[in-house]
């Protein structure tokens, strides 16, 4: 199975280094519209090879991803964490309860209940 996906992570980088051989022409990439870049007095352009921003775009969708499902499962992560408090509590309470039960008693006893 590690052979397959070795394979398979080959495979993608052969192809991203084909899309990027393919699309290494630069574009002009302007983070503000004409007017509001005179309004600010700086021309917010960028000159990038194309496979660059392909790639940039698909790391801030990830990433985006990532957070977005992050925050979903918040309820989820915090649900296990109050269960988890809930049972170390409870078995708190169970070995009290069995050594205040044991008390008085012989030892070889108190470990057979």
């Amino acid at each position: 199975m590690r052979y397959l996906r070795y394979a398979f992570l080959a495979a993608v980088g052969f192809c991203l280094l084909i899309v990027a051989l393919a699309n290494r022409g630069t574009v002009s990439i302007q983070l503000l519209p004409d007017e509001m870049a005179a309004y600010l007095g700086q021309p917010f352009s960028f000159e990038l090879p194309l496979f660059i921003i392909i790639f940039g775009g698909i790391v801030v969708g990830l990433l985006i991803g990532f957070v977005w499902e992050w925050f979903r499962e918040h309820k989820h992560r915090a649900d296990a964490r109050a269960q988890r408090r809930e049972k170390e509590m409870l078995q708190r309470q169970v070995k009290g309860m069995k050594a205040e039960k044991a008390k008085g008693q012989d030892e070889v006893l108190a470990l057979l209940e």
